[in-house]
């Protein structure tokens, strides 16, 4: 296996240089594998960074995505979670989609959760970012992130002015 850098669930849209996961057989996957199955059939403390682009959402279990992507993460690893935001069309209209997250879902994965902290393998949030649409008016929202944080937003603003996607940015403890 080359290189350090996974993509799973890459599709025909691989990351440059990474080892590509998917459960299909796309031109440019390394590896067919269902997510769904595990242990995954990958070495243990490998790679340095997983992404894991429009996947999460589709699985049946997010915790045992997380324990598997903490397997075979090295420590310190980065890990790089899109999917699309619980206000996003696009969570709603693909019938394959079992999840529908906000921003705060990594929350039960990452240091200082009480919730299932013995069960869980443990990441470090390094950052969450939230896009929007080309609408002229998300300028509102942006500023009332900036102005309020994120959670301020999705109770009061998110089904009014809708996001696109959330990209979490954890790290591997």
């Amino acid at each position: 296996m080359q290189g350090t850098v996974l993509d799973l669930g890459c599709g025909p849209n691989k990351v440059a240089g990474a080892w590509g996961v998917d459960h299909h057989r796309y031109e440019g996957v390394d590896q067919v594998l269902d997510l769904d199955r595990f242990p995954w059939d990958l070495p243990e403390k490998h790679f340095e960074e997983v992404h894991c682009h429009h996947v999460i959402e589709h699985v049946e279990s997010i915790p045992e995505l997380m324990r598997q992507i903490h397997r075979v993460a090295r420590p310190g690893a980065l890990v790089r979670l899109t999917t699309p935001h619980f206000s996003s069309i696009d969570s709603w209209t693909d019938p394959t989609h079992r999840w529908h997250l906000a921003c705060h879902w990594h929350e039960t994965f990452t240091a200082g959760n009480s919730y299932l902290e013995a069960q869980l393998p443990e990441f470090e949030h390094v950052q969450t970012d939230l896009t929007f649409g080309r609408n002229v008016f998300n300028f509102i929202p942006k500023a009332f992130i900036r102005w309020k944080g994120l959670l301020w937003y999705e109770r009061r603003l998110a089904f009014r002015y809708p996001a696109r996607n959330i990209t979490t940015t954890l790290r591997v403890r």
